[in-house]
């Protein structure tokens, strides 16, 4: 009798992070394996990741104020695979995250998207204040920390230019917020002031201040500002920022319920407060606000009501969590084609089951269609994602029924060529996969389970792996103005 031998497989993710002062680059290797035994249906999961390189903290290249040296940055991510002895042929997974300010600079989306095409196989290009938010929760130990203890965790995350809020309960993302608060948002040259950024600028009329740019240095002056941002953080935190806060806010308010019982700082400003990082040719000095708004942090007394857990990682919290965190698995049960695979960026639209399965069936033509009115309303041909949410138990026929359904609702697409996505959250997806096939060999199918997403999500699903699984990633991507 022959042996069951576990398949098993390594790939290797990268994580590259462009924030609006440093950029960070770390390749991890994953160690896929199947978890079922040799009897059962394959379960293929991450059962180790091991971080293989971390590059040094690099001052963000910039060739103005607005635009990102994108020829810098590929050298520089090209230097440290040379370092690390990794072709970009043997990336499989990861996240390019263009984060803080520096997703607002002219080039931001063409840097993104350049990366993700020379960077990798499959490394995916993500941006977004909440999915930087969430991806720092994860890199600092944040999120680890709700899962062990029974406790509402915030971490602030706090760059050069943002502060992304991530508050977890248990492994449950509770919500999120992002403030336009950062080390980089004045700088000086020398005893001047060489830059305020428009946030800050919009904030001092309200207070009828005259700042401005090429005023001597006051260090009480800037030493107010600074400490107004470690109480506008505070009140951020219980929900309680007034209209003069809202000033400094980036997207939506405070969106969770919990109340919070202990925070966590990462970033470039939480580097000020710990000193994790080794001093170095890269450690020049910062000619902003980075020291003096750590300072305020540390001092002030409404953010003292919280227990302060210190973090796993400040600085490099983001580029561990894009590098570790980003990549889900997909396999066992799913239906897909190497030829159709990788797709990037592609938009979910939700269908939920919730109202029972005939009356879900019925109105899939009419999800189809709002979903084409949202995603390609001219019908250019972008495609789009369809999770089918709370599908109860089904037998052969529903999934007969539910298969002509859908094949029946997307002829409404233009482009009848690309390939039809489906994503579930149970084991469905090879059955419908292969229904789906046989009703219409002509029809394209990307079918993959075991992956739950929500309206306004994007994804990234990678090419077939050797153990018969993909890798998906579920990102927002959003380029704030």
């Amino acid at each position: 009798m022959k042996r069951y031998e576990p398949l098993k497989e390594e790939i290797i993710s990268a994580g590259i992070d462009i924030g609006t002062s440093t950029t960070k680059i770390v390749l991890s290797q994953f160690s896929l394996m199947n978890m079922a035994g040799g009897t059962h249906l394959p379960r293929i999961e991450i059962i180790d990741k091991e971080i293989i390189h971390r590059s040094p903290i690099y001052r963000t290249p910039l060739l103005t104020s607005t635009t990102i040296d994108i020829e810098a940055i590929e050298k520089l991510v090209r230097n440290e695979y040379d370092k690390a002895n990794v072709g970009s042929e043997d990336i499989k997974t990861g996240a390019v995250i263009i984060t803080g300010e520096t997703a607002t600079k002219q080039n931001a989306e063409e840097m993104i998207h350049h990366l993700s095409n020379h960077a990798g196989e499959f490394l995916v290009a993500t941006a977004g204040p909440d999915l930087e938010g969430i991806i720092a929760a994860k890199g600092s130990g944040a999120y680890q920390y709700s899962k062990k203890m029974s406790k509402t965790i915030a971490n602030v995350d706090i760059g050069g230019g943002t502060a992304n809020v991530a508050v977890y309960r248990m492994g449950r993302l509770c919500g999120t917020c992002t403030l336009h608060i950062g080390g980089r948002l004045i700088e000086f040259s020398e005893d001047k002031i060489s830059n305020i950024s428009p946030p800050v600028r919009n904030l001092l009329r309200e207070w009828n201040n005259t700042l401005a740019t090429g005023d001597v240095l006051v260090a009480e002056e800037i030493k107010n500002i600074t400490n107004y941002m470690a109480d506008v953080i505070s009140r951020m935190l219980t929900r309680t920022m007034t209209a003069e806060d809202k000033v400094l806010l980036l997207g939506h308010e405070p969106n969770w319920k919990e109340e919070i019982d202990v925070i966590m700082f990462s970033g470039g400003i939480s580097e000020c407060l710990y000193q994790y990082e080794p001093k170095g040719v890269e450690q020049a000095p910062y000619h902003d606000i980075g020291m003096l708004l750590a300072d305020s942090l540390r001092g002030s007394q409404s953010l003292k009501r919280w227990s302060w857990i210190q973090p796993d990682e400040t600085v490099r919290a983001t580029v561990l969590g894009a590098g570790t965190q980003t990549t889900e698995i997909s396999g066992a049960t799913i239906q897909v084609e190497n030829k159709d695979l990788p797709v990037r960026n592609i938009p979910v639209y939700q269908i939920s089951f919730k109202d029972g399965f005939q009356k879900s069936v019925y109105h899939l033509k009419d999800a189809v269609k709002a979903a084409i009115e949202i995603h390609d309303p001219q019908q250019e041909g972008q495609n789009f994602a369809l999770y089918l949410s709370g599908l109860p138990y089904v037998g052969f026929r529903d999934i007969q029924q539910l298969a002509k359904g859908l094949l029946e609702a997307v002829k409404q697409k233009n482009k009848r060529d690309q390939p039809l996505i489906i994503v579930l959250e149970s084991d469905y997806a090879k059955v419908l996969g292969q229904t789906l096939v046989a009703q219409d060999s002509s029809q394209s199918i990307i079918c993959i389970d075991q992956i739950k997403v929500e309206h306004g999500d994007y994804l990234d699903i990678g090419q077939l792996l050797q153990t018969s699984v993909v890798p998906v990633v579920v990102k927002t991507l959003t380029f704030h103005s």
